[in-house]
């Protein structure tokens, strides 16, 4: 079995997952997952706040034409993408296929029920499954396969150029 090259897995999964989190925060622009309610204190922001860091350090934004954005939550989004995106890099350059298979997209809605079927709700950061919209359900499932394809192919391309230098 081939060693794994962490130099190489740490650049292809911080690439793509800082690429996939562009994608999945425009994704959630088309189709957001959350009414503007729901979303004043998004999941990032909840969870932190569950775990102690106050609701002015979560509720932080900075103001860009004429829009107020939750740079913490960005903080968090981006780093479970990068840290998800290298994992999965790591699992492509040990070429794990049974779960780099359907180029990811098997992984990202296995992520999306880990976290938002299972782990979330059972933390009470978000409303249970059965209370949660399905349009959220849409919204985070396929955006989640999306998300995860991206990282694939992101992942994959950055450690191929790896091989052939």
């Amino acid at each position: 079995m081939q060693k794994l090259n962490l130099k190489h897995v740490l650049i292809a999964g911080g690439a793509a997952g800082l690429i996939s989190g562009l994608v999945k925060l425009g994704w959630e622009n088309v189709l957001p997952p959350r009414t503007a309610a729901r979303n004043k204190v998004n999941p990032p922001q909840k969870l932190l706040q569950q775990l102690g860091v106050p609701a002015k350090l979560t509720q932080a934004s900075y103001h860009y034409s004429g829009e107020s954005l939750p740079w913490v939550s960005y903080l968090v989004h981006f780093g479970f993408s990068v840290s998800f995106a290298t994992a999965y890099a790591a699992l492509l350059d040990k070429k794990v296929k049974v779960l780099t298979l359907g180029k990811g997209v098997p992984f990202g809605i296995a992520v999306w029920v880990a976290f938002h079927l299972v782990i979330m709700p059972a933390m009470k950061t978000v409303p249970s499954v059965h209370d949660q919209p399905w349009e959220e359900h849409l919204s985070e499932s396929l955006g989640h396969a999306i998300w995860m394809w991206t990282n694939h192919e992101i992942a994959s391309e950055v450690l191929r150029q790896f091989k052939t230098d």
